[in-house]
């Protein structure tokens, strides 16, 4: 068992130039959880200040608090956000074990020091729900679309359809996975106060969703509707939900990992859309509110849904969600050449990384208007690159952006600390805490690590 606890504080590193990251990794109600369970925690002066916990609130907690020096020394585990500095390594004691969010394929100087200097790591990034827990509105979208695609694809297909979803929600986001996994011609989000006329020209694939439940004002608009379906999500969840939630319980098998147990990618989407929207409203020459502008998002993972998530509650009008199909050469530009702003969320397997770019350079030279914004919300290095040829390395808060033929670039490392820092603090320590103390119990060492955690042991066992 992990019995001494040191908990440090963010500094500058490889992936936090100017030590601009505040966060810490345990807020002080979950470091008296790690003290009730029997753990001496200590923790570095200073550590929680900028996201708002004093280190009087830590004393209170339980902890001991230490300067940067003693606080890597003689202890079993350092839990720590970011990765450490270069120069705490050598602090530490071999056979230690660090918990942090490590990116060795982006660091891998670090990665090679860590391991010569016999230090087990847990990769945070890692560490996997085992089995898959999957929300039931979440579930309940899926299903309201299968329902709602079974039409189509007996008639003709799907490959021709034109989806109009209206509003966002979590049951909504659901259906968009569903559409998107079943490759249509398009699919836009619009606001809940969308007009008929801003639905564009309908025809008979155009297939309008919404949920009655959040949007009654919609039966204003519903009437005049001629051309093409529509589809009442609240409807199919009112009269099958429980049907639909206990067959696929039963026909979908939970896999044995399911997605990041650590993680803040609904608000690192929505805080790369804000970010983007804030560059083109002001430094753009395009001078666009959110309600003039055209986004186009790639990807429909849980980053790319906090995207459409922000930019939909900032009043984007037109939102356009490409997958797969959409991003293939030959289609995507059709998308990109009126967007105003461009938002990756999609993240390529390692052997296209570097080699298949979504967004490229002639893109950006030759068909994107001056002033569009791109935003890349993966990110990378030059060893581990993203869809977004231009983004070579993540851009910091010391300088976020970039422009180069016109077009305003912005890969940040870290994108919820871009307005979210103190939230994604909080919801980061209680992810942490639970990993460390709750049913993964990695506070009992290496020896018997649960199946979700193992795959975080990216070095070691030492």
């Amino acid at each position: 068992m992990y019995k001494t606890i040191g908990l440090a504080k963010e500094i500058e590193s490889p992936e936090n130039p100017g030590a601009l990251e505040k966060r810490v990794a345990l807020i002080p109600e979950d470091v008296r959880k790690l003290v009730d369970f029997g753990c001496e925690v200590f923790v570095e002066f200073g550590a929680g200040e900028g996201v708002g916990f004093s280190d009087e609130e830590y004393i209170e907690a339980g902890a001991t608090l230490q300067d940067n020096e003693e606080l890597y020394k003689g202890k079993d585990l350092v839990i720590k956000f970011k990765g450490p500095a270069m120069e705490s390594i050598p602090l530490m004691e071999p056979g230690s074990t660090m918990f942090c969010m490590a990116h060795f394929s982006s660091f891998p100087k670090r990665a090679k020091l860590l391991e010569d200097s016999r230090i087990n790591i847990v990769a945070m990034e890692y560490v996997v729900q085992s089995p898959e827990k999957i929300p039931n509105d979440l579930i309940l979208g899926l299903m309201a679309a299968d329902n709602c695609l079974e039409k189509d694809i007996r008639r003709a297909g799907v490959s021709g359809v034109e989806f109009h979803v209206i509003g966002y929600s979590e049951r909504m986001s659901g259906a968009v996975r569903r559409f998107m996994d079943h490759s249509p011609k398009n699919v836009m989000l619009h606001p809940a106060d969308v007009s008929f006329e801003e639905l564009g020209s309908l025809n008979r694939n155009s297939v309008i969703v919404y949920d009655s439940l959040s949007f009654d004002d919609l039966n204003k608009i519903i009437p005049k509707i001629k051309e093409g379906r529509v589809f009442d999500i609240h409807s199919f969840v009112k009269d099958h939900g429980k049907e639909a939630l206990s067959y696929y319980r039963k026909v979908n098998l939970a896999p044995k990992f399911g997605k990041r147990k650590i993680e803040a990618l609904h608000e690192t989407g929505r805080a790369g859309a804000r970010y983007g929207l804030e560059l083109l409203k002001e430094q753009s020459p395009k001078k666009k509110s959110p309600q003039d502008a055209v986004a186009v998002i790639l990807g429909y993972g849980n980053v790319g849904m906090g995207a459409i998530d922000e930019c939909y509650r900032n009043g984007v009008r037109t939102i356009h969600v490409l997958g797969k199909d959409q991003t293939q050469k030959g289609i995507i530009e059709d998308y990109l050449k009126d967007a105003d702003l461009i938002i990756n969320g999609a993240e390529q397997p390692v052997h296209l990384r570097g080699v298949n770019y979504l967004v490229t350079k002639d893109h950006a030279k030759n068909l994107l208007e001056d002033g569009s914004v791109v935003i890349d919300l993966v990110g990378g290095s030059a060893t581990n690159r993203s869809a977004v040829e231009k983004v070579i390395e993540c851009t910091y808060l010391t300088d976020p952006y970039f422009e180069e033929d016109g077009i305003l670039f912005s890969a940040l490392w870290g994108w919820p600390m871009m307005g979210f820092m103190r939230e994604t603090a909080i919801k980061y320590s209680g992810q942490i805490a639970d990993i460390l103390i709750g049913e993964d119990k990695l506070i009992n060492g290496l020896d018997n690590l649960a199946a979700g955690v193992e795959k975080a042991l990216v070095c070691g066992k030492f």
